[in-house]
């Protein structure tokens, strides 16, 4: 992986765009990145881990969203990193958004925008045949660009950050920390969880396995309990605990022995059974003919008893057939005396209503029949007839008074119309003047912009070519350095391939001679012995080794030439932007297309008005028309005005006179009116009611001698007596039910009395039914007992029978779980470092882990040993520590004593350089782990200052010697003799309007 350009625009301290060319930087292998404190040194490595990750390392990482972005950012300017680099061969760009909230377009306050992010490559064969290539899009989703990068770097962001961006602190607390601490760092490296997981699941089988055992042997245990219970107590339980071994078999044993002693038990009970059986028939027999007996006696008793009963209830029964023989000759008077109650009813409501009605009458009304009733309505009626003219008079009155009323109204409107449009005239002309001025200003405005508009588009074109001109030179320039650099590289490529020829021509000899065989004649010298060929020597040079070399040089000499290839190019088209654009700068014609933009804008904005002033000074002069057209209409309107209140008024003066004569002593025609209606309505009411109550009283009259005539025919003395003896439908139901059950009583008592059985019975002596009972009771008692004591034998042995091969299918399938739990519990303990074979007391994740750091030891001691001048060696050490158990101990070799100690013994400057070499192994190691990949750019973070002149001379050999590898390393240090040491640097620079960067090449 190797950096090639970082751009960030209002990021972290970085208000506003900065960017950083790291290829520049990396030519020199090392260079510095240096800065006050707080200016943003940090913020540039959370650039690069944000834009590959999409977020920033370590404890940053609750720098998230909005919290990025600069505080000194201008409030338009949107957060945004870019990142271009090389992985696996392949050049990407990463550009990655955070949310912000952005201005709104309208209004005020602020919206929130979402995060975005892009992911394109550089394809070399995209572009036309004379341009260099082109970018193409690959996907623009958050998830799938992490999963790329992550997939083609191999590393997560935990090892990104711990590889390429070294952080010594870290390290430091690595060389001191203890086994744990050590662990955990090597676990988020390494990945080594999953045998952890593989630890985890071993104890999780374990434990299912012996849980499985140990429910198997409870629920075994647990039937052995309930085959004690079925055999009363009498099975011997075995004196084991579930898990144990031999619990299966005593369990069966004992079942085995339970079982034999209910089959003997069930065999004597069915015997004890059968002889009970025989005793209880006999005694059920004797005690049904006594039943019989006693029964019968009953039956006989209870008639005689019934008998006399009905003997001492006699007298009643004959009342009873008289009171119904007296309801049935009733019947014959019931409708008359129906009729007479029908009209007595209707008497008396025909009565109150006449009594009501004569009540609303004046008194001069109260001795007058029906008939004078009825005249004096209809005189009344009379009257009201002819006081119609007169109400619709008062109706007309009341009409001509609203009409005058209006007349008044529309008077009133008509003044106000008049002079609304006489003040709104008054300024007519002043109002047309200021329109039409208004509209001329506009059509000048219109004018103008069309003018303008035609300049548009032709400064728009020479600014554009100006900005590619100014563009095309910068290109210019870099394909310059690029084709300076390509022509260093064909140059060196050509002294390397001419070094190896003449090396090759030097030591042809050899070759030759190599050649060479016995008796054939030298190629050379033509003789056919050869006493003393030519050998090649360590150095010498093969045709292959030739030709790779002058391939070299041919590759970069066709670099070369394309890289040249496409400087003509770009020469070329800087030459067509400069004849378009001019000598003006860019500056200038920024600011001319500017100007001519807001003349424009003005222009148009006043051509806009010239719509709405015409429209304006339209509706203005229809506005004038409808107020003159109001006005005259207003004069005609009061003219006809005068006419015609002269004769409303003439009208009213008649009528009035008529209604005064019409309406006499009421307030109005239509009061008169009502009083009539109201009198005629209650005569004709009290006449109706008076002829109803002398109709009703005469039908009540017929009704009862109607009455009197049918109570003598059906043998009453009256016909009060009558409507006594009349039932209604429940007493008579009731008289009827108690005559029939008379009847059937006396019908079931005769039956009875005459049974042969039942006299024969009663001749003999009384049942002993009770001791009958008591015998037959005791039998049954003897024969449950006896059957209860079979059915308890049978259901022992059944229950025995049935736990029992539940017991041998449960050890049966028990049988491959206890070895299934013998061989996890074998596996579970040796990784857990707890078994007796596992001779390291070691997990096996820590034992991945020690062999991890092994290697680490092996790749820093490389390093270690040549910043400390050959002193120290960096050792992994399997020391015990806490429980016995092998820990991940990490030692010192001192070459000057010989002897072996732990690495916080270090200085602190011992310890930056341990840590150092530690972190480069490391990264080395990681790198391999993670498949290869190939980290050309690395940064090391703070720590210079604890070393002196020496050791910092051989820390910065060891860091130049990463240039064999062709790898840059960024230093972020604080120490000023760094700054004399490396001359390529990048400066972070703080200000009150926010940090710049400042970059200086080799």
């Amino acid at each position: 992986m190797r950096l090639h350009r970082l751009d960030i625009t209002a990021f972290g301290p970085f208000g506003a765009a900065q960017s950083v060319d790291f290829d520049e930087l990396s030519a020199a292998g090392l260079f510095l990145l240096h800065g006050p404190t707080g200016a943003g040194k940090t913020s540039v490595l959370d650039a690069v881990c944000y834009a590959l990750y999409g977020t920033v390392p370590g404890a940053r990482q609750s720098g998230q969203g909005l919290a990025l972005r600069s505080d000194h950012a201008a409030p338009g300017s949107r957060t945004e990193v870019t990142l271009e680099l090389t992985i696996a061969g392949r050049r990407l760009e990463v550009t990655r958004q955070p949310p912000w909230e952005r201005p709104k377009k309208r209004g005020s306050g602020t919206t929130l925008e979402k995060a975005q992010s892009w992911l394109r490559e550089y394809d070399a064969t995209a572009g036309a045949p004379k341009d260099p290539g082109a970018w193409k899009d690959l996907s623009r989703s958050h998830q799938e660009i992490g999963e790329e990068i992550t997939q083609l770097l191999g590393m997560s962001r935990e090892q990104f950050c711990q590889v390429v961006l070294l952080p010594q602190g870290d390290f430091a607390r690595f060389l001191r920390a203890d086994a744990e601490a050590r662990g955990k760092l090597l676990g988020r490296l390494f990945d080594t969880h999953r045998f952890a997981e593989v630890e985890q699941r071993l104890a999780v089988l374990r434990r299912t396995a012996e849980t499985q055992v140990r429910d198997g042997d409870t629920e075994l245990l647990a039937d052995a309990h309930r085959m004690q219970q079925a055999a009363g107590g009498a099975m011997e339980l075995p004196e084991l605990q579930p898990g144990e071994p031999g619990l299966a078999e005593a369990v069966l044993t004992a079942a085995a022995i339970a079982r034999s002693t209910a089959r003997e038990q069930l065999t004597v009970a069915h015997c004890r059974l059968t002889a009970t059986e025989s005793a209880q028939a006999r005694a059920e027999r004797e005690l049904g003919d006594v039943r019989e007996l006693a029964r019968l006696q009953g039956r006989f008793t209870q008639a005689r008893e019934r008998a006399a009963q009905m003997e001492a209830r006699a007298d009643g029964y004959r009342d009873a057939q008289a009171r119904m023989e007296r309801a049935r000759k009733a019947e014959a008077v019931a409708p008359a005396l129906e009729l007479r109650e029908s009209a007595e009813a209707e008497h008396r409501r025909a009565a109150a209503r006449e009594t009501d009605a004569r009540a609303l009458l004046p008194e001069s009304f109260a001795g007058a029949g029906a008939g004078g009733l009825a005249a004096a309505a209809r005189r009344a009626a009379e009257e009201l007839g002819g006081l119609e003219s007169a109400r619709r008079g008062e109706r007309r009155l009341g009409e001509l008074v609203d009409e005058r009323d209006q007349l008044d109204r529309q008077e009133r409107a008509d003044e106000g119309v008049l002079q609304e449009a006489e003040t709104w005239l008054a300024g007519w002309e002043e109002l047309r003047v200021g329109l039409q001025d208004r509209v001329e200003s506009a059509q000048q405005a219109a004018t103008r912009a069309e003018q303008l508009g035609v300049q548009r588009e032709p400064a728009r074109r020479k600014l554009d070519a100006a900005r590619q001109r100014d563009q095309f030179a910068r290109d210019t320039d870099d394909t310059g350095r690029q084709v300076l650099a390509a022509t260093e590289r064909a140059q060196k490529a050509r002294a390397e391939w001419l070094d190896v020829k003449e090396q090759r021509l030097n030591g042809i000899a050899a070759e030759l001679a190599a050649q060479l065989t016995g008796g054939d004649p030298c190629a050379v010298c033509g003789a056919t012995e050869h006493p003393a060929p030519a050998r090649k020597d360590a150095g010498h040079v093969d045709r292959e080794t030739e030709e790779r070399a002058q391939a070299a040089f041919q590759d970069a000499d066709e670099q070369r030439a394309e890289i040249e290839r496409r400087l003509g190019v770009v020469q070329r088209a800087l030459a067509a932007a400069q004849g378009e654009a001019g000598d003006a700068s860019t500056d200038q014609l920024v600011q001319q297309s500017e100007e001519l933009e807001r003349l424009y804008a003005e222009a148009r904005q006043g051509a806009s008005a010239l719509h709405p002033a015409q429209e304006r000074l339209r509706q203005a002069e229809q506005e004038r028309e409808r107020r003159s057209s109001a006005q005259r209409e207003a004069a005609v309107r009061a003219a006809s005005r005068v006419a015609r209140r002269d004769s409303l008024d003439r009208e009213r003066t008649t009528l009035e006179a008529e209604l005064a004569q019409a309406r006499g002593t009421a307030t109005s025609v239509a009061a008169r009116a009502g009083q009539l209606e109201r009198q005629a309505a209650l005569l004709t009411e009290a006449a109706d009611a008076a002829r109803a109550a002398e109709d009703t009283a005469q039908r009540l009259k017929d009704a009862d001698a109607r009455l009197a005539d049918a109570a003598f025919r059906a043998g009453f003395d009256t016909p009060q007596a009558a409507a006594a003896a009349l039932l209604d439908d429940d007493a008579h139901r009731e008289l009827r039910r108690r005559l029939d059950a008379w009847q059937s009583e006396e019908a079931a008592v005769r039956a009875v009395l005459a049974e042969s059985d039942t006299a024969n019975a009663a001749q003999q002596s009384p049942a002993e039914l009770e001791l009958a009972e008591r015998s037959a009771t005791d039998a049954s008692a003897r024969l449950r007992d006896a059957a209860s004591a079979r059915d308890a034998a049978a259901r022992r042995c059944t229950e025995l029978d049935r736990l029992s091969a539940r017991s041998a299918t449960a050890v049966r399938r028990l049988a491959p779980l206890r070895d299934e739990y013998d061989r996890v519990a074998r596996l579970a303990t040796l990784t857990a470092g707890t078994s007796a074979e596992n001779e390291r007391k070691m997990r096996l994740e820590s034992y991945v882990l020690a062999a991890r750091l092994e290697q680490v030891a092996a790749a820093a001691t490389v390093r270690l040993q040549r910043m400390s001048s050959g002193r120290y060696t960096l050792v992994h050490s399997a020391d015990r520590s806490g429980r016995g158990r092998s820990g991940l101990g990490l030692h010192v070799v001192d070459a000057w004593t010989g002897r072996e100690r732990d690495t916080a013994t270090l200085s602190g400057g011992e310890t930056f350089f341990a840590s150092l070499a530690l972190a480069l192994g490391l990264a080395d190691v990681v790198t391999d782990e993670a498949g290869g990949v190939r980290l050309d750019t690395l940064f090391i973070d703070e720590g210079f200052g604890s070393l002196d002149d020496q050791t910092l001379d051989e820390v910065l050999d060891v860091l130049d010697s990463l240039r064999e590898r062709d790898r840059s390393v960024g230093i972020v240090s604080h120490v000023p003799d760094l700054r004399r040491r490396i001359h390529a640097q990048l400066e972070v620079v703080k200000d009150r309007t926010g940090s710049t960067v400042r970059q200086r090449g080799q």
